[in-house]
């Protein structure tokens, strides 16, 4: 029992360890060897919990996940004005703070294994259904409460993943070094327009 609450333990710190890792060296710079370097304890203790570094990139998958899905980001029940409610969590949607949930280049990273890895593929569609669900059903309450005019919620909350997700492009690509909210900010306002327009 001791043995297993100690392996829980560990467990977070080495996937914490491997993200900032990722975060410095990227994909192909990172190595078991440094992981283990970095929070000071022997490789063969990486292996020992995880078996293999398929299993631990699986695990800080998950654990990415998580941290979108923390109810300190989208936990909106406090708000009790319908309005302020819709208006609270569109602004995270689109903030800069929810795009840096997870560093682009980890996310990203994984998104190109995803292409070729189907466990990881696999979780990144629950991770982005997970999202695209919460807000179809948020949008269906608004909708009823007369905050916004939507014909299909699931249609309008794809969109809305599929924009946010956007963002990160133009950021990376297009800004011309525009700070990140100049752009969301626009995008985030035609969304708005959209959903209480009936567009959807």
């Amino acid at each position: 029992m001791r043995k297993n609450k100690s392996a829980a333990l560990r467990k977070p710190d080495i996937l914490e360890s491997y993200y900032q890792v990722l975060i410095q060296e990227g994909l192909e710079g990172t190595s078991i060897s440094k992981i283990a370097n970095r929070i000071g304890i022997h490789p063969s203790l990486i292996i020992h919990y995880f078996k293999n570094k398929e299993n631990m990139k699986l695990a800080l998958v998950d654990l990415l996940i998580e941290k979108y899905q923390s109810p300190a980001m989208i936990n909106f029940d406090h708000i009790k004005d319908d309005e302020e409610h819709f208006n609270a969590i569109i602004d995270v949607i689109f903030s800069f703070k929810w795009n840096r949930t997870v560093d682009p280049g980890v996310h990203f990273g994984f998104y190109y294994l995803s292409l070729r890895n189907e466990q990881i593929l696999s979780r990144f569609r629950l991770m982005f259904k997970w999202l695209r669900d919460y807000l179809c059903e948020k949008l269906i309450y608004f909708n009823e409460k007369g905050i916004i005019s939507v014909k299909d919620a699931m249609k309008a909350a794809d969109y809305m993943v599929t924009l946010m997700e956007g963002l990160e492009f133009h950021s990376q690509f297009l800004a011309n070094g525009a700070h990140f909210d100049d752009f969301a900010q626009t995008a985030r306002n035609v969304l708005v327009s959209a959903l209480k327009n009936g567009e959807f």
